[in-house]
Parts: C-alpha cells; structure tokens; sequence
C-alpha cells in the first residue's frame, strides 16, 4: 500500500524536530531536521522534485517524526541518527579509519614519545591529537627525537639494554637505558618536545635560548652549543611549518566538484600551523546544491561526534544555514565557535590551499585508470561503437562580445587528458561574435594539418553547439577528405546546468539520451569543461595582453620600457588613464613635455 502523504501531513505540526524516512523493510532511507516540519515534508509531495528526490519518494512506506524545542537541537538529532543508521540518501562522510595520537606514558620514569592509532582508557598517560595524518606523526615524532634525544624503542628493548644503541651513536638518543641522562633532564627534554607537538615551539624556544645563556655564563661551553643546535633545528622547524600567522586553530573546508565526482577537502590548522588535509568524497544523492552539501558535510564532521571543534570553521562557501550551524557548533565546543565564509590575510592563504587540495585530489580521483577505462566504455556502448575510441578531440570558442576570439582544441585518450596535444587557434578576420565563422576557421586549421600528414586522426570529434555546429563541421571534414569521422555536438540546456546538456550525435533521429550519472556523459562532459577552460585561458591572456599594451604602444616616445614602467608605477592601464599630466611627469623616464603628449594621447 503507497504512502498516504495528505493524511500523514495532516497530524504533523508546524514545530522544529527531526523526521525520519522508512521503506517496506523498515529500513531508513533518509534523516531530516526541519524548522517547520509540516512545511519541509509537504515539500516532498510536490511535482516539482528532481529525478533522485522522486526516486526517494516512491519508496516511502512510512515517516516518523521527533519533535524538538528549537532547530539547534533537531540539528544535533539529525547528525547523531544519520551517524548511527548511516541511511542511503542521506550525505555519508566514508571516514571510518581512527586517526592518529602521539601517546606519553606518566607512569615510565624515561616515557617514549608512542604513535598509536586509538585512544584506550586504560592507558595510564597523555594523548596528543588527534592528528589527521599519520605521515604528519611520524614525520614530527622522528624531528622530536632528532631534535630532543627522546628514546624511540619499546618497553620491553629498554628494560634490557646493558649498553648504548645505535641511536646514541647518531646522536638521536640520550641512552636514559644506561643512565647517560637523569630523570630530571630527560623529563625536561619531553616536555619540550610535547609542548613543540602542541604548537608551541615558540614558547620552548625562548626557554632554550634563557637556558643557552645560564650555560654560557656558566662556562658550560657544551652543554650551551649543543643548545644553540637545538634552538637551530627548531628554527627551521618554525620557518618550515608557519604561515605569516599570530597563530589560531581552525579547519577549512573547501568543495571541488566536477561531472562525474566530489571532493572536499578540511585543512585542520592548530596554533598557526598546519596539521594535514583530510579529503572525503561523498556520493551526492539528492543532486543538492554544493552550499547545501557543504553545509551538511560541515554538520555530520562535528555534531554528535567526538571530533575537537575549533574556535573557526572557515568554509569555502556561503552555508545557507550558517547562523544555525555556528550556533550547534558552539553548543557541543561549550564556546564561542565562529563560522565564516568571507576572510582575508592568511586565512584566504589556507583557503586557497584546502580548494587546491580538493582539486588536485578529485583530479587524481577522475584521472584513475579504472574509472577512465569504465567511462570510454561506456561511451562506447552509447555511441553504439565495435571498440572503445582512443582518441576524442573537442573544440570550444571563447570572446569577450567579439573581442581576441580564441579557439581551443584538447584530446583525451584512454590515459587521460593528451595535454602535449593541446592547441590554440587565434581567430582573426571574421565578424566579431560569429561563433560559426571561428569554429569553421578552427576546424579548418586543423584537419587541413591532418589531411596534410600533421598529427593524430581522432576517433571522435566533439563540438560545443547543437545541429548548426554539427553540419559546419561536417562540411569542414568533407572539403579535407575526412567524412569517416564521427562527429558529437554538447549543446547547454537552458539553465547551463551539469547533467542537462542536450547530445546531438550525427546520423540519430533524436538527441542521445543519457542519464545524469552516466559515465559516459561525465566523459563527455569533462573533455568539453576542459575545452571551454582552456579557451578561456588563452582568451583572457590575449585581451589583457591587448588592453594593457594596445593604446600605449601608439603613442610617440612610449618605447616598451617607458610602458613597462607607467604600467608599473600605476597598476596597470586604467591607473595610467586616471593619472593626472603631473602623476605621469612623476614616472621615472616620462619628462614633462613626454607626460603632456601622454596625456593628450590618452584624453583627446
């Protein structure tokens, strides 16, 4: 028997909670927080879902509800039931390894500094972290016994050893195992090292320095030069692992999305310095907005988890409920948490650095060889093709309203994008805008090449356009004796969304229709986003080259220092327009006489 949404709606009120979605089994499909329940579960109901929220609906057999005092709380519900029962629908972090901790033992008299992958309540000690990468450990555990002599062997080695190891010889070990160093001095050594784990090498620093000089004035000639190489190494350590900051902790989290993939990437920074990147890649089922998807990753990261929240969540994207996210967050830290969007100085640095991380890692993810293997097959079968193409060129226009129109080719193979194989084409005499006469151009350029002996037959040819693009380009192929290869027009839907592209394959009846997690569509999509880039780069760099170089280079006695230097000392061109006969005199190079013909040449 189906749902009965009307009579469900009905008995729901209008109050903030947490509603839960079954199927037939009693399986949860899906866990929701609404601030007004019955509003968000008629939403539901509606003819104006997209296909995966349908396909959520029609396999609703029943719909619990848990009221709640305020959207804060039903935000907390939300994410302990979706951890707990990790239902299909919902957005999932795919992070179930244990992270690392740096364990110190309080009841050893010579602790070792101990990598362990899980807290255990029996331990009779300290925990440092959790970190988010175990190379990030290791590598910082190896620099604290380089640097402070801490002891790296087991308990069990240390209880036996008559005489020095190896790490003594190398100077990596104050061999507490034979009593080379006493109790006092070794504790005091790890308490430098913890303190430089925890992100304050500064403070351990000047308590090296003021114990350098005691040696010093002491006449401890040694003992201060084997502090000065201390304070040396930690030095580098700083200059290494510090931004331009005054400290702060905070996580990053930036979204990469791309046809076929996600990512986001959460950079953890701890008193200025940075910890490690953490990427995860969520399957998006509901096809939310990337705001929407970041938020809900943001949430299922902290609530109703024992993760440390920092005091600033700084986020790639505008949340759309910030204000209720940040208010959740504050209420499991027992603090002020502030959650921000918009920052400038180093926190735009980190920013930059988590977005860049997320790309590079969807790259990666995209470029493996399995997943291309699955995509050109599939494009093979929807193409209805003997074997696999090995080799699909697409070409894309870009101009500004007719202005450096530029042409770009790009070929993909089996291996990925063939970037060795990419090609501008400067488009010149045409009308400004004529987007059919600059593909025609393109085009021409190119096959005239191949059909010359120059370059690579491509398998497939891919043109940004629609049934027009697609007869142009075949007259162009005709005309070089090329008629044998296919041809495949993406023309955008009206909304220019991923996943709504209309598919012109020549000889078909009717556009090719493909569904939105096709693999074979996210091929299709990925050469011609990578197209569409790739002319807009060369487009961009020949406009600005033009603009900023075009009206200086027709004035008299303006050779191409003289330009270098007015483009310099204003920011560039529009700086040199707004600048006054006396600004331009001041230019190293520019006489008077030369800043008034400037001048006149730029105003009329």
């Amino acid at each position: 028997m189906s749902f009965d949404s009307k009579h469900f709606l009905k008995t729901i009120g209008q109050g903030p909670g947490v509603y839960r979605m079954y199927d037939d089994a009693g399986d949860t499909l899906y866990v929701g927080k609404a601030k007004r329940l019955r509003a968000r579960l008629a939403s539901y109901f509606r003819g104006t879902l997209n296909a995966k929220t349908q396909a959520l609906v029609t396999r609703i057999a029943d719909i619990q509800v848990t009221l709640t005092h305020s959207e804060t709380e039903a935000l907390l519900l939300e994410q302990t039931l979706i951890k707990e029962l990790r239902p299909p629908y919902n957005i999932l972090l795919r992070d179930d390894k244990s992270y690392p901790f740096v364990f110190v033992s309080d009841h050893h008299p010579y602790p070792a500094l101990e990598y362990k992958r899980a807290r255990r309540r029996r331990d009779d000690g300290r925990y440092l972290g959790p970190y988010p990468s175990s190379g990030a450990v290791r590598e910082s555990l190896s620099l604290m016994q380089k640097i402070f002599r801490i002891r790296n062997c087991e308990d069990s080695v240390f209880a036996h050893r008559s005489r020095p190891c190896l790490q003594y010889q190398i100077q990596r070990c104050s061999a507490p195992c034979v009593g080379l160093i006493d109790e006092d001095a070794y504790r005091r050594d790890l308490e430098h090292a913890v303190l430089c784990l925890s992100g304050k090498s500064d403070q351990v620093t000047d308590e090296l320095t003021q114990a350098m000089e005691a040696a010093s004035q002491a006449l401890a000639f040694e003992e201060a030069a084997r502090l000065r190489d201390q304070i040396q190494q930690l030095r580098r350590l700083q200059a290494r692992q510090y931004v331009d900051t005054g400290g702060g902790d905070a996580d990053l989290f930036a979204l990469a999305e791309r046809p076929g993939g996600l990512c986001v990437a959460v950079l953890t920074v701890r008193q200025g310095r940075m910890l490690g990147v953490n990427h995860h890649t969520p399957v998006n089922g509901l096809d939310l907005a990337p705001e929407a998807l970041l938020g809900e990753l943001v949430s299922q990261y902290y609530l109703g988890s024992a993760r440390e929240v920092p005091e600033e969540v700084i986020t790639g994207l505008a949340l759309p409920d910030a204000d209720l996210i940040q208010a959740a967050l504050s209420q499991q830290a027992g603090r002020r948490v502030r959650l921000t969007h918009q920052v400038r100085g180093h926190r735009a640095q980190w920013l930059g650095l988590a977005q860049t991380n997320a790309e590079q890692h969807l790259g990666t993810q995209l470029a493996n060889q399995t997943q291309l293997a699955r995509r050109f097959e599939a494009l093979r079968q929807a193409l209805g093709l003997e074997s696999p193409p090995t080799r699909l060129e697409c070409f894309d226009i870009s101009h500004s309203q007719g202005e450096a129109t530029i042409a770009s080719c790009v070929a993909f193979g089996p291996e990925g994008p063939l970037n060795s194989d990419y090609r501008r084409f400067a488009i010149e005499g045409i009308a400004p805008g004529d987007d059919y006469g600059a593909m025609h151009q393109a085009l021409s350029r190119r096959f005239k090449r191949l059909a010359e002996g120059e370059g690579k037959r491509p398998d497939l040819l891919v043109v940004d356009g629609g049934k027009g693009q697609l007869r142009m380009a075949r007259e162009v192929l005709e005309e070089f004796g090329l008629g044998d290869i296919r041809l495949l027009g993406v023309a955008k839907g009206s909304t220019r969304k991923a996943g709504l592209e209309t598919l012109f394959l020549e000889g078909a009846d009717r556009p090719l229709a493909l569904e939105a997690d096709s693999p074979a569509l996210h091929l299709i999509q990925h050469i011609r986003d990578e197209s569409h880039r790739y002319a807009i780069a060369g487009h961009r760099a020949k406009r600005d080259k033009a603009r900023r170089t075009s009206t200086l280079q027709e004035v008299p006695g303006i050779g191409p220092k003289r330009r270098r230097e007015l483009l310099r000392f204003f920011g560039g061109l529009q700086g040199v327009r707004q600048a006054s006969r006396e600004e331009l005199a001041r230019v190293p190079g520019i006489s008077a006489g030369l800043a008034e013909i400037l001048y006149q040449a730029l105003h009329g």
